[in-house]
């Protein structure tokens, strides 16, 4: 496990690939998707659970650690990079770094459970922030860290994903929504599954919760395209 101790001169790198956006604003957007590894949670719906469950993965195998520089000249080309995890966050200082090299457009995905340094937060041209609720399994105090989102709330640049399962997931977003006074256009209810029709039976559901409360009906559009295939 030496070779997976987080550093600020390496990314812990699960994949890099093309695609497009399936989730938030951007859907439908070609990017690069840069995946990292390791997370402070463990959601039981997680579709990504190769880069940091190590009880069913060998993560040395999983995650490769990759020096910044050379990160950075993969994803030079990119238009629209996506930084994705796991959970990114636990990687900032390196981020940072990559960052610095890279001039492009930057988006990157949180679950909103710690907060980002200040020059991060400006540079970042989109925060697709997905706070976890009741359904994935979770405890309170490990998935709600308020000083974090209460951070990432103040900036423009920061939209608020949630990924609904079921009627308690939906009042715990609606809870969120106004504790944290976020306007509503800022937020996006996501279907919770991995395959096509789950997805598309919850959305028609949250369709309506979305009309009710001037929310946005997030699609889960890789899955509708690809199911739950890997690196797509």
């Amino acid at each position: 496990m030496q070779r997976l101790r987080i550093r600020p001169d390496r990314l812990l790198v699960s994949e890099i690939f093309e695609s497009v956006q399936g989730e938030g604003p951007s859907v439908g957007r070609p990017s690069t998707f840069l995946r990292l590894g390791l997370c402070n949670l463990a959601c039981d719906w997680c579709d990504t659970p190769y880069t940091w469950d190590a009880a069913r993965y060998e993560l040395t195998a999983e995650l490769t650690p990759t020096a910044v520089h050379a990160v950075a000249a993969r994803v030079a080309s990119a238009a629209n990079l996506v930084i994705t995890g796991g959970e990114p966050l636990l990687q900032q200082e390196a981020i940072e770094a990559l960052l610095a090299a890279y001039d492009g457009r930057v988006e990157v995905e949180t679950a909103g459970t710690l907060a980002p340094s200040e020059g991060l937060l400006r540079r970042v041209a989109q925060w697709n922030v997905s706070p976890k609720l009741g359904s994935s399994g979770n405890p309170r105090v490990k998935r709600r860290v308020d000083a974090a989102l209460a951070a990432l709330a103040r900036a423009e640049q920061a939209c608020f994903k949630f990924v609904v399962a079921d009627a308690d997931d939906l009042q715990e977003a609606d809870a969120l929504v106004t504790e944290h006074r976020l306007d509503p256009s800022r937020v996006w209810l996501t279907p919770e599954g991995v395959e096509g029709e789950t997805v598309l039976e919850r959305s028609r559901w949250l369709a309506g919760a979305c009309i009710e409360r001037g929310y946005n009906l997030g699609m889960r559009l890789h899955v509708l395209l690809w199911g739950d295939a890997r690196g797509v």
